[in-house]
């Protein structure tokens, strides 16, 4: 047994004098090269470790690709493939199993403030790799973040590997994926906010926000099931047309014009358009602009994704003035319009005629470039959408395609409309009331959305009596709509000239035109009851 030990020992010795011989070669290596640094001239070293950086690359069966935070040396303009990177590795981390080794959670103050919060932001650690797996090839990112000398800043970027044989091949296809994914997140995941103008301190036109949390969806809406479908088909196809209009050479711009009575729908619309495409929403007074500059400077600050709303633009400002007006009538409307929406702002103007020079700096020539000229270009994926209550009051210079190209008529509730509000708001599906009510939106009743929601949400703990409301509601309205017609039958068939008698003027072709009348009505009611 100690023969055995013995002849152990020096078997044991040996790899330990051997590793103390290397450690020892190695510190004398060290020291060697501490001494060449500091004798050899800057630029040999700088060759020196350019060829050994070579070598290691030939060697190497990889191919290495950074992207850094910032472009250039003044770390000064953001490196939008950085952004992209960062994306996509949040999503890939979520989704990866099992996760990387280390992670950084972060949560804004401002976010963890919000009800409900939402969940934490998670990145990749600096100095940690994570792996990808594209079209049958491995990719690794790796997180560096190096601190600047002197300085409490920091240099970030990712650094790619990728096979070198195939690297060539892959990278753009995969920057190409990597960019449509993290597109696709910012979309479902940026906090969106409405805008309005207001005047700065300094007197230039400049937006205010609001973060913007309008819960109107295409699946709240009550519109008609086709123009439903056909309104989405369009958004959607615009949305992702940024090689149609790159092909094209048309701006990535669309114009809609809603148009129709008060209470039709014409806001929450605009509402589900920017929650289906999760754009901001620019809502521009153009009352509060003084002049076509700050029209244009307004357009030059909205943003990318966004809908550019003006609404009631037959009201906002007299824009047909320097091409002459319809009628006296519609001059009058807009004056009265006008001056009820500038009551506050320009309450200090006793004179009307210098409120009207005031909103007459903005002219139609500059509200058209606005919509369709060079600076309308300044920016990708904007929906410009005008609204109004009367469409015969818009200058048709800016109702042409290129401007306006949808054109969307929002009236009074149909029946199918009508139904979904009363499932939505009170759950009723099927109901003797609201046959009748339907037989009475046929018979010519009209009730707009906001009319029949208002029926229905004071009604809303007792859905029987809502049905029961609504359906005589529209009953009362259709019969005032017979009797409006009947009053204007009888006033045309008096051919204008009403005696005591009420009828005594009337030829007989006008009483035979009478008593067709009479007939179909009575024919209709009957067929009513």
């Amino acid at each position: 047994m100690p023969q055995s030990t013995l002849d152990r020992t020096p078997l044991l010795a040996t790899p330990l004098r051997a590793s103390m011989e290397f450690l020892s070669q190695m510190w004398s290596l060290l020291g060697l090269l501490t001494i060449l640094q500091n004798v050899l001239p800057t630029q040999l070293l700088s060759l020196l470790h350019s060829l050994w950086q070579s070598l290691q690359d030939s060697l190497t069966p990889y191919s290495y690709f950074d992207v850094p935070e910032f472009l250039g040396s003044a770390a000064v303009e953001p490196n939008a493939l950085y952004r992209h990177v960062q994306l996509y590795l949040h999503r890939s981390l979520l989704l990866s199993s099992p996760p990387p080794p280390r992670l950084t959670l972060s949560l804004p103050r401002s976010a963890a403030s919000a009800a409900p919060a939402p969940p934490p932001s998670v990145s990749l650690s600096p100095n940690h790799s994570v792996a990808d797996t594209f079209n049958g090839h491995r990719a690794v990112w790796t997180h560096h973040a190096d601190t600047l000398q002197d300085s409490l800043e920091e240099r970030r970027s990712f650094s790619l590997r990728l096979p070198k044989r195939h690297a060539a091949a892959v990278l753009p296809a995969y920057l190409a994926h990597l960019a449509a994914a993290a597109d696709h997140l910012e979309r479902s995941s940026r906090a969106r906010r409405l805008h309005t103008n207001a005047a700065s301190p300094r007197g230039a036109a400049a937006w205010a926000s609001v973060p913007f949390c309008h819960p109107a969806t295409f699946d709240t809406l009550a519109l008609d099931p086709a123009l439903k479908a056909r309104l989405l088909a369009d958004l959607t196809a615009f949305a992702e047309g940024r090689d149609f209009y790159r092909r094209t050479g048309r701006p990535w711009k669309r114009g809609y014009l809603l148009h129709g009575p008060p209470g039709s729908g014409k806001s929450s619309l605009i509402a589900a358009m920017a929650n289906h495409l999760r754009y901001d929403v620019f809502d521009l007074e153009l009352t509060r602009v003084a002049t076509n500059a700050d029209l244009r400077a307004l357009l030059i600050q909205t943003t990318n994704r966004s809908l550019i709303v003006i609404e009631d633009i037959d009201c906002s400002l007299h824009l047909t003035g320097d091409r002459g007006l319809a009628s006296e009538r519609l001059h009058k409307r807009r004056k009265l319009h006008a001056a009820a929406y500038d009551d506050d702002d320009d309450s200090s103007d006793s004179d009307g005629g210098g409120a009207d020079n005031h909103r007459g700096k903005v002219t139609l020539s500059g509200l058209l470039n606005f919509t369709d000229g060079l600076w309308s270009c300044c920016g990708e994926e904007r929906i410009i959408v005008f609204t109004t209550n009367h469409v015969d009051g818009i200058d048709p210079a800016l109702l042409r395609p290129g401007r306006m190209d949808v054109h969307v008529r929002l009236d009074a509730c149909g029946a199918h409309a009508m139904r979904e509000l009363v499932q939505r708001y009170v759950g009723v599906g099927d109901h003797e009331m609201l046959d009748a009510a339907e037989d009475s939106i046929r018979d010519g009743a009209e009730m707009t959305p906001a009319e029949v929601g208002e029926v229905l949400l004071r009604n809303r703990d007792e859905p029987e009596t809502a049905v029961t409301e609504l359906a005589a509601e529209l009953k009362a309205r259709r019969n005032a709509a017979d009797d409006l017609q009947w009053e204007d039958s009888a006033a045309e068939l008096s051919d204008g000239s009403p005696t005591k008698k009420g009828r005594k003027g009337m030829g007989w072709e006008g009483k035979v035109r009478m008593l067709g009348r009479l007939r179909s009505l009575t024919k209709s009611e009957s067929g009513r009851r």
